[in-house]
């Protein structure tokens, strides 16, 4: 995927804040940030929490305190820090008085990714904590760490969900000394509560219909029965894809990666005005609307940008799918309740 190949814009309208979106991240890094430290307190008691190992050993567990820390592209939030009776243990992965790094976010959200493996985290994890602690802190990290990424990875999901957005976003990773674009696929489900939920995030070298395929049979077997609305980009084959696992699901084309592929054909001098009267098709109150708001921009614009307006008849039962549901003025969309629940 290219670095213009992101999550759309306007896929972030739908949050207030950056905090907002970032909340989607929080939860997932606060766990394995916390397993980490737990990791990192077995290592200094040289046992791990129940062991027999611990009886009379001279120094216990004695619960957390909370933290406050500031990561470089997340939101603030509360960390449950480990300590000891004897008040020895100084965690390694936040340090006093530092901030967190940003190599350590992105090794976080690496790390809960499928398609690493057990080597990758291990040098993930190297490259977090440096030379600063011994192989066997890396090893008791790594293990720690692994064992709550799997069950994260394999968690059940929800029966049902409205809609499911599925798209990647570049991240910088450090690889043999050079830092190279990865790409996190990501899949993002609307729940029935109306709160957001990352159902999973895949590192793949390319991507393409079977790769989403294989996304989608994992989500089946994890409890996933139905999706509402998939909304994606116009990969080929991805409807396809969709079908194949869910056959009645409605696939919604992300209207931005459209918008954004149909200006790929405008000069530059063109594209304010023809976005101007484009708006009109997608901000139509229907589709009748919508379909004479495409009429009118052939009339104006097809001599010039034929291909331009082509691709939106050619996939134009895909990218009108919203207009089958019912939107209440000034607030979210509001799906139709599922016959299964």
């Amino acid at each position: 995927m290219e670095q213009d190949n992101k999550l759309p814009k306007d896929f972030f309208k739908q949050f207030t804040s950056k905090e907002d979106f970032n909340s989607f991240f929080n939860d997932l890094y606060k766990q394995g940030v916390e397993q980490m430290l737990q990791a990192e307190l077995d290592s200094h008691l040289g046992y791990e929490k129940h062991a027999k190992d611990g009886n009379n050993s001279g120094n216990s567990r004695n619960g957390t305190y909370p933290k406050k820390v500031k990561p470089q592209s997340l939101g603030d939030m509360v960390l449950n820090i480990p300590r000891d009776r004897n008040s020895e243990f100084e965690p390694q992965l936040i340090p006093k008085g530092q901030r967190m790094s940003d190599k350590l976010e992105e090794s976080i959200i690496g790390m809960y990714s499928r398609g690493m493996t057990t080597s990758d985290i291990v040098e993930q994890v190297k490259q977090v904590y440096g030379v600063d602690v011994s192989e066997g802190t890396i090893s008791n990290v790594t293990n720690r760490i692994i064992e709550h990424i799997k069950e994260w990875q394999q968690r059940p999901l929800d029966a049902v969900y409205y809609t499911v957005w599925m798209d990647g976003i570049v991240l910088k990773v450090k690889q043999n000394g050079k830092y190279i674009n990865k790409c996190i696929y990501l899949v993002i489900g609307l729940k029935n509560d109306g709160l957001k939920e990352v159902l999973g995030m895949w590192m793949a070298e390319t991507e393409s219909a079977s790769f989403w395929m294989s996304v989608l049979t994992d989500l089946k077997a994890r409890g996933v029965e139905d999706i509402l609305i998939a909304c994606t980009d116009n990969l080929k084959g991805f409807t396809d894809a969709i079908k194949g696992v869910f056959p009645d699901t409605v696939t919604q084309l992300c209207v931005v990666h459209q918008i954004r592929n149909s200006c790929k054909y405008v000069v530059w001098k063109d594209r304010k005005p023809f976005c101007a009267d484009l708006k009109d098709v997608y901000g139509a109150l229907n589709r009748d609307a919508a379909e004479a708001a495409l009429g009118r921009l052939s009339e104006k614009w097809g001599h010039k940008y034929r291909h331009a307006i082509e691709s939106w008849r050619n996939n134009w039962d895909c990218l009108t799918s919203y207009f089958d549901f019912h939107w209440k003025s000034g607030k979210s969309f509001i799906p139709p309740i599922p016959s299964k629940t």
